[in-house]
């Protein structure tokens, strides 16, 4: 690719771009959020038009009109959200819309034994006829992953695929990818993982505001050159998280839980748990994926209903009928999955933030556009939301700020209680730090934040005291004083102790 911009309404996403891709390769992509990333990918595939510059595949200009002729071409692409059908089986969604056929008719013993053969090329043992939706979002990936590989043989985009997988997973996935490489896929990867990056990647491109900063060979960089290449600066923001101390405890006002649950729970999603929250704390859950973390959260702000035990507001109980009755109570919750869960990526950001107040409000009650302008723009310029344009539409905004504005819509609200489930994850090393910065300042302001996140080290950064889940049961609670690390939230995990 040389050359490449492309503009949109207010917004340069791409100056003068240079990335090239080599067969056998695995190629990191780097950049804080709205560096240019994912607009250079879809330009890549065919999403976007380019405004000028030229692409070349195989020594052969090319420039697509779509996915499907990129596909067609040799480049897949797989993304952070599985774009899969979990109704359907594994095998059909591997060979959708090109199913093996026979007299018209589905082949569907042929088809499960090609995605039989396919898997077992990635070292995936799994029921093909089950469906996809039986198995974790590791397996799933895999899957598209698989789906990918069978349609491309050239290019596989994988496009922040670790974000949502633990350790052994993301071991799983890098040893599929090393067994690609050898077999001569090029292999375009995007994450904000650093230490994925040098552990996996060959060569690094870094975008910076839409700009290339330049092409690398990984075992020629440093962590810290590779930072300060990605946010243009000295590396204040990692220094400030890596020497930024522990919440002090006795920094609190105990005094009664603004929260209590007691002997919450939900049928097959978590077991019975009890846990307080009081004014001005952070409340860190931490366990591996599936361990219940999201179902806790869930039960807490009434988007599940509990089926045991009673919540406690204030001393007294509450009947938490579902997000409205949470919002009632001045409970605000910030989804893992801010695209399903979260923003209206059609609205405009305005549109986006207002959105809980108005609903708080009810509808017969607007909110005057004036009022709206003015909410708007302080918290644009608080979070530091980019472009600072509050009628750009949601979608065209990189994965960090739009995590902004949905935070922006519910700190808009004063929330006694905000509840996070990874708010930094998918977003760049300076977006985090924000945001991390953001959440010790409400605490200081007296809101209660519960914060769920996969990595413990942010886990152990910012919370007062941290939950411990393993296997959707709540094991032990430990306040977060200096004999507190990783290594002891690990063991306590690994131990499965109760206490």
């Amino acid at each position: 690719m040389t050359g490449i911009s492309k503009e949109f309404p207010g917004v340069k996403a791409l100056s003068d771009v240079d990335f090239r891709l080599l067969p056998g390769e695995v190629h990191a992509l780097m950049g804080e959020n709205g560096a240019g990333k994912s607009t250079l990918i879809k330009v890549l595939t065919g999403v976007y038009d380019i405004d000028q510059g030229q692409t070349t595949l195989d020594g052969t200009d090319v420039r697509f009109s779509g996915p499907l002729q990129a596909q067609q071409a040799g480049i897949s692409t797989v993304y952070q959200e599985v774009n899969l059908c979990p109704n359907l089986s594994v095998a059909e969604n591997i060979f959708i819309g090109r199913e093996p056929r026979r007299f018209g008719m589905i082949h569907w013993s042929q088809m499960e034994k090609r995605a039989d053969a396919l898997l077992e090329r990635l070292q995936l043992d799994i029921d093909v006829s089950a469906p996809l939706s039986t198995y974790s979002l590791a397996v799933q990936q895999m899957v598209a992953i698989a789906r990918a590989i069978d349609i491309s043989a050239k290019v596989l985009i994988l496009d922040e695929p670790t974000s949502s997988l633990d350790a052994s997973e993301v071991e799983q996935l890098f040893r599929v990818m090393r067994q690609l490489k050898e077999e001569g896929v090029a292999i375009l990867f995007v994450t904000h993982f650093l230490d994925q990056v040098f552990s996996i990647s060959d060569r690094i491109t870094v975008l910076r505001n839409g700009r290339l900063v330049g092409e690398y060979v990984t075992r020629e960089l440093t962590l810290i050159d590779l930072v300060g290449k990605m946010i243009g600066k000295e590396l204040e923001v990692l220094e400030q998280l890596e020497e930024q101390p522990k919440p002090a405890l006795a920094a609190l006002e105990r005094g009664q839980p603004l929260i209590e649950a007691q002997d919450l729970g939900r049928k097959g999603a978590v077991s019975p748990f009890s846990l307080t929250i009081h004014k001005g704390e952070v409340v860190g859950l931490a366990g591996l994926l599936g361990s219940g973390r999201t179902e806790v959260a869930r039960l807490i702000y009434g988007a599940d209903k509990a089926d045991n035990g009673q919540l406690l507001v204030d001393g007294k109980p509450v009947a938490m009928r579902g997000p409205r009755s949470a919002m009632g109570h001045d409970i605000a919750f910030c989804s893992e999955n801010r695209r399903t869960e979260g923003l209206i990526e059609e609205l405009t950001v305005r549109e986006n933030i207002i959105l809980a107040m108005q609903a708080v409000r009810g509808w017969t009650r607007p909110i005057p556009r004036r009022r709206q302008d003015e909410l708007v723009d302080k918290y644009i310029k608080a979070l530091d939301i980019r472009p600072a344009n509050p009628e750009a539409v949601v979608r065209n905004l990189s994965g960090g700020n739009q995590q902004k504005v949905l935070l922006a819509r519910w700190l808009i609200t004063e929330p006694q209680l905000l509840i996070l489930d990874e708010p930094t994850r998918g977003i760049d090393i300076g977006a985090k730090a924000e945001i991390q910065r953001l959440v010790a300042a409400l605490s200081d302001g007296g809101m209660a934040v519960l914060f769920v996140s996969a990595e413990l080290e942010e886990v152990l950064r910012l919370s007062h005291k941290i939950a411990v889940l393993r296997d959707r049961h709540l094991i032990a609670e430990l306040a977060n004083d200096d004999e507190v690390d990783a290594d002891r939230i690990m063991e306590t995990i690994a131990s499965g102790a109760r206490a």
